[in-house]
Formats: structure tokens, C-alpha cells, sequence
């Protein structure tokens, strides 16, 4: 796992921010990205502690220090989300010394995330994606990975890391599947369409053997110059793309569109969770956001009223 370097004076309290970086990695198995933001908002964290109140030692850090921190993270305007993400680091920071036995008690136990408003996922729509996905167009490698690029992310609903960690094993065209691995490296199985697969088929077949100038016999997507394409590239293909018709894109805009549009055309909210690889159904009820069409639709066919008011306009027309 390459972790980020972050440039610091070395503290007396290191040791414990080394040791739960491990226990990040090996325990909690999180992801480089994740580990790498814990660790960001621990030594911003610890650095306040150091410089506000020369504590050196974990013991003498109480709950009125993280209460004041926070304070000075809402002095500084900082976005509530901003706030959450890092008591969420504070909290997993103390819950791991106390359970190491490096404290007597957690003093994070009752300190409260600031309540966030659940925003809605840009979602594009179905004639926006089709769009999107029909403007590559070219028959050079490139444009058919690209192309590949867009179907997989918009017909699976894999996340930009699970898309780049993807390996030729793991693309079972025979059986209509692919196999990654999400967060916490819980594996799962994803079906794809007709449309994708064919895409793949031709990527595989044609489009890689040329970008493969390492010989590379597992990463799936190469980048121009034979190497592992990475997640900033991979953004970078989108917004350029998007840019040309005029839409603010991101890749996890396919993922989002994905899912709001399964549930519009009724699909088990289950099925699209599972799809996603949530742990939770609540993260994947933010997508039952209906638009107004929709609605009225719904209610027009299934409100007990509308369908009573249809019946007194028969009758009307039978007198």
C-alpha cells in the first residue's frame, strides 16, 4: 500500500499515529485513499494538541481539547462535512487507543457529528448518457477503451477505483459477469449488459493488444503507454469528454445515473444495493429521489382518488 508522504517535525506522539495506521491497514482493511485521509486529519488533529496545549502524551488529551479543536474548525468557516469526516477520524483515533489499552477511557465517546443535509447525486439522463457514450466514436485503441470505459461504468455502476483495479481474470464474458473488489476489499459479482459486453469484447481483442507494450497479462485497462491507468486519468477522459457536449461529468456520475435509473424502471432497491456493493440499504435510498413525471405517473395509477375521480367521470358520461 503506498501511503502519502506528509511532511511534518516528527512528534513524541508519531508512535501512536504509526500504529494506527497499521491498525487501519491490517485491521480495518481500509483502502490507501482512506487510510491516507485518516492520517491527514490525525496529524492536523495532533499537530492543534501540540501547539495549543503541548500535550505529548495521549493520556492527557481530554474531551474538552476535542471540543475545542472542532470549535476552531467551525472558526475557520470549514464545511460541516468537512467536520464530520474528521471526528470521524478523531473517534476511530481514541476508540483504537482505548481498545490498545494506550488510555483508560475513550473521550471521544460523546462527541457529536454536526448534522449533514443528504445531497442529491447529479444523475444525467438516459438521451445525456446514450450521448456521452455515442460521441466515442473512433475505431483507434484508445477511443474503443474509452468507449469501454464509459459502458462498464454506466452499465455496472462500479466506482472509479473498482473500474482501474479490474484485471483480466476478473472479466467472465462467458457467464455475462465481472468480479471486483469494493470497499474493504469485499468482493462482488456484477452482471453486464449486451452492450458492454460486446465493448469488452472488442477492447480485449483488438484495443489492448495494442496499448499492452509491457506485456501485461492481468491489468485490465492500459493507459497509452502500457501502464495501469489511474484514477486521476480516468477523470480526466471523462470531464474532456463531457466538456465537448457541453455536461459536468465525473465518473461517479455514471453511478449515480445507473442506479436512479434502475429504480425508475422499478427495479428491487435491494438488487441495485447489492449492485453498488453498499452495506447499507440507507446509502442506496438517497437514489429514490422520483422526478415530478414520475410522480404524478405513480399517482395517477396507484391513489385510490384518482382512480374514484375516474370512475365518477364514467359514470358522468353514462348519464
Amino acid at each position: 500500500m503506498q501511503l502519502a508522504k506528509l511532511v511534518r517535525t516528527m512528534s513524541k506522539l508519531d508512535y501512536y499515529i504509526d500504529e494506527f495506521t497499521q491498525y487501519l491497514i491490517i485491521e480495518k482493511n481500509l483502502s490507501t485513499n482512506s487510510v491516507n485521509s485518516y492520517n491527514r486529519d490525525i496529524i492536523d488533529y495532533v499537530d492543534y494538541l501540540e501547539r495549543e496545549y503541548q500535550i505529548t502524551d495521549v493520556k492527557d488529551i481530554k474531551r474538552d481539547h476535542i471540543i475545542n479543536y472542532l470549535s476552531s474548525l467551525y472558526d475557520e468557516n470549514m464545511k460541516p462535512r468537512t467536520i464530520a469526516r474528521r471526528i470521524a477520524a478523531i473517534r476511530n483515533f481514541h476508540k483504537f487507543l482505548f481498545l490498545n489499552e494506550y488510555v483508560n477511557e475513550n473521550v471521544s465517546s460523546y462527541v457529536e457529528s454536526p448534522k449533514l443535509d443528504k445531497e442529491l447525486p447529479e444523475v444525467l439522463s438516459v438521451e445525456e448518457v446514450n450521448e456521452l457514450i455515442d460521441s466515442v466514436n473512433g475505431d483507434d485503441a484508445v477511443s474503443i477503451r474509452n468507449k469501454t470505459i464509459f459502458e462498464l461504468l454506466y452499465s455496472t455502476g462500479l466506482r472509479v477505483s473498482e473500474l482501474i483495479n479490474l484485471n483480466i481474470d476478473d472479466i467472465h464474458l462467458a457467464m455475462g459477469v465481472i468480479r471486483c473488489r469494493g470497499k474493504g476489499n469485499k468482493e462482488r459479482i456484477i452482471p453486464v449488459g449486451e452492450v458492454a459486453h460486446q465493448l469488452l469484447d472488442q477492447y480485449l481483442n483488438q484495443a489492448r493488444k495494442v496499448l499492452n507494450k509491457h506485456y501485461d497479462n492481468q491489468t485490465l485497462f492500459l493507459s497509452i503507454h502500457g501502464y495501469k491507468l489511474d484514477r486521476q486519468r480516468v477523470w480526466q477522459i471523462v470531464r474532456e469528454e463531457a466538456k465537448k457536449l457541453g455536461l459536468k461529468v465525473t465518473p461517479h456520475t455514471f453511478r449515480h445515473s445507473y442506479a436512479t435509473h434502475m429504480l425508475e424502471n422499478k427495479a428491487d432497491i435491494r438488487y441495485i444495493q447489492e449492485m453498488l456493493g453498499h452495506s447499507s440499504l440507507s446509502t442506496t435510498q438517497i437514489y429514490t429521489h422520483i422526478n415530478s413525471k414520475t410522480l404524478s405517473e405513480v399517482i395517477e395509477h396507484f391513489h385510490p382518488r384518482s382512480k374514484k375521480k375516474e370512475n365518477i367521470n364514467n359514470n358522468r358520461e353514462g348519464d
